[in-house]
């Protein structure tokens, strides 16, 4: 393999470690979204509740 080759290889495998590791990070955004929504929706029932049965 000359060094164009060895260069394009090194950067597929850069690009794929990139891809990998922006997944995780998505992943760990979306569960932090899904949480912080599953919260509020939560405390507005409670608020609401309350009200209600006041």
């Amino acid at each position: 393999m000359n060094s164009s080759d060895q260069d394009k290889q090194r950067n597929r495998k850069i690009a794929a470690n990139e891809a990998d590791r922006q997944a995780v990070g998505d992943i760990r955004v979306s569960m932090w979204a899904i949480a912080i929504a599953v919260f509020a929706g939560v405390t507005v029932f409670g608020f609401v509740l309350a009200w209600f049965n006041r």
